[in-house]
């Protein structure tokens, strides 16, 4: 049986001052999945989420987003999203409490007090409801955040950089109860430079340039990336990644502490390309799958710029 789709557009386009920023962006999003959108600064990760759910009017291109009309229909769409900014965005100088009952009161909900006790009490804020807003750590304020957006329980959750500035532990917290809203229904959509992040996503795709490169899950895009990687460990690898440098095969060499990892699409010329200093004995070689930063750095070599 097919999913119901949350998300379902095609040949989606955005300009802004005559540079077009999002090119040709088609996707489909089955509901209650979280989709992750990865690439550089300026690739149009948070221009597409906005035409996705109706806050951008796109120049070209079509769709529906939770079944209606992302170009007549984008005020239905917007009561039914939730959309948590990467700059914290609430009023700094009322209680947790004051922010969350305004966020009630804006979308007018019944039971407001007793809706605004529950949601304290599911993230733990409740021992905290009268503190401000602007005293809190980055990890507190994220946990506020994502509470006002999904008070009036939206179909649609949009994070865009949702965990930048907070720490691992806090991290991790945010994505426990990310899955959690998936798990009842609830789809989201996640802008993120965290490979770490991406990796929890079901399905990701990673845009460079205002052009969708690739999408699937972590396991396709990795798989289908056609790179071939080594793993080289030992204490000569400063002057190893200067002498590969450039050679034939060779498509990347990225270092990861006290290893590099060297990759190539042509695994043939990438042994060729290294098979004299697998004879060192101080260095240890190891055949590897490409990490996902691997093939976005990959990528990210092969796009072509949007800019001018």
């Amino acid at each position: 049986m097919t999913p119901a789709l949350a998300i379902d557009v095609t040949g989606l386009e955005k300009r802004f001052d005559g540079r077009t920023v999002v090119r040709d962006f088609s996707i489909r999003v089955p509901r209650g999945r979280i989709h992750g959108f990865l690439g550089p600064n300026g690739s149009g990760k948070t221009t597409t989420i906005r035409m996705l759910c109706g806050l951008l009017t796109p120049d070209a291109g079509s769709g529906t987003c939770l079944g209606f009309d992302i170009r007549s229909q984008a005020a239905l769409i917007k009561r039914r999203v939730g959309y948590m900014t990467q700059r914290f965005s609430l009023y700094e100088d009322l209680s947790i409490r004051e922010n969350l009952d305004f966020v009630a009161r804006v979308y007018q909900l019944p039971d407001r007090r007793q809706r605004v006790a529950a949601a304290l009490d599911e993230l733990g804020l409740a021992n905290r409801a009268d503190q401000l807003a602007g005293t809190l750590s980055g990890g507190w304020k994220q946990r506020l955040a994502l509470t006002a957006c999904v008070l009036h329980e939206p179909e649609l959750l949009l994070l865009d950089e949702p965990t930048a500035g907070v720490d691992p532990k806090a991290r991790r917290d945010f994505w426990d109860h990310i899955h959690r809203l998936a798990r009842d229904g609830m789809t989201v959509l996640v802008s993120t430079h965290y490979m770490d992040e991406a990796e929890r996503c079901h399905e990701i795709c990673y845009l460079a340039y205002g052009r969708l490169m690739v999408q699937g899950t972590v396991a396709e895009v990795v798989r289908g990336s056609g790179l071939s990687t080594w793993v080289v460990e030992g204490d000569a690898i400063v002057p190893l990644a200067a002498a590969l440098e450039g050679r034939p095969g060779i498509a990347m060499i990225a270092a990861f502490g006290n290893a590099l990892h060297v990759s190539g699409t042509d695994r043939d010329a990438l042994d060729t390309a290294v098979a004299d200093w697998r004879q060192n004995p101080g260095l240890t070689w190891s055949r590897v799958e490409p990490s996902l930063e691997d093939v976005f750095i990959h990528l990210m070599a092969q796009a072509e710029d949007n800019f001018g």
